[in-house]
This record gives C-alpha cells, sequence and structure tokens, in this order.
C-alpha cells in the first residue's frame, strides 16, 4: 500500500523559512521521479518543483525560483522541500506526489498523491 507522510507545514510570516518533508513508502521510491504542488483555495494546483529519479535533475515554477530548494534522500525515501524568503501568495496546501513518466507540470501525470500540508503566509 503506498503510503506518504507530508511534514513541516505551519504558520510563518513573511519573510520566514518552512522545510517541507514528503517521506513515502509502497512503491520503489528510487524509480519515481517526485514532485511537489500547491493549491490556495479557489484556484488549481499547480506545480511547485520537481527531482526526477534519474539523474536527480530539479525544476520550479518561475515564482519560486532562488526561493525554494527540492533535494531527495533515496536511502529514506523522502523528499524535501526548503522554502525561503515566503510570501503570503505562497499560502496553499502543498502535496507531493509521485510519477513513473518522470517530471511533468500536469498532476494528471502522477501516479501517487500524499495527503498534503498546510503552508501559511502571514504579512
Amino acid at each position: 500500500e503506498v503510503h506518504f507522510v507530508e511534514s513541516g507545514g505551519g504558520l510563518v510570516q513573511a519573510g520566514g523559512s518552512l522545510r517541507l518533508s514528503c517521506a513515502a513508502s509502497g512503491f520503489i521510491f528510487d524509480d519515481y521521479a517526485i514532485g511537489w504542488f500547491r493549491q490556495a483555495p479557489g484556484k488549481e494546483r499547480e506545480g511547485v518543483s520537481c527531482i526526477s529519479s534519474v539523474d536527480g535533475s530539479t525544476y520550479y515554477e518561475d515564482s519560486v525560483k532562488g526561493r525554494f530548494t527540492i533535494s531527495r534522500d533515496n536511502a529514506k525515501n523522502t523528499v524535501y522541500l526548503q522554502m525561503v524568503s515566503l510570501k503570503p501568495e505562497d499560502t496553499a496546501v502543498y502535496y507531493c506526489a509521485a510519477a513513473k513518466i518522470g517530471c511533468s507540470d500536469y498532476p494528471r501525470d502522477y501516479d501517487y498523491w500524499g495527503q498534503g500540508t498546510q503552508v501559511t503566509v502571514s504579512s
């Protein structure tokens, strides 16, 4: 059974930092790209960042480049998203997801999803 444990979300002031973690089990972690998506109230789910399974290549949505850093520890089946210089517009539920085909901007390409963790940035 596939299972994700997402953690690290919370309430932070603008300019602050958070580190999200996504620990996965139930599938061959090394074979999957892992992405982070977010969804704010009334908005569509959008891709934030992704890290490939093959060579560790990373991808970032334009608004988070230079502020967010994704990394993975295959020995721990865990992916991290370090977020600094947070802005109120970063407020959303953040989800990690796994894709066998590799990194993609489209949620439909992801095979497994976590339950999400809330990030709230106050101004």
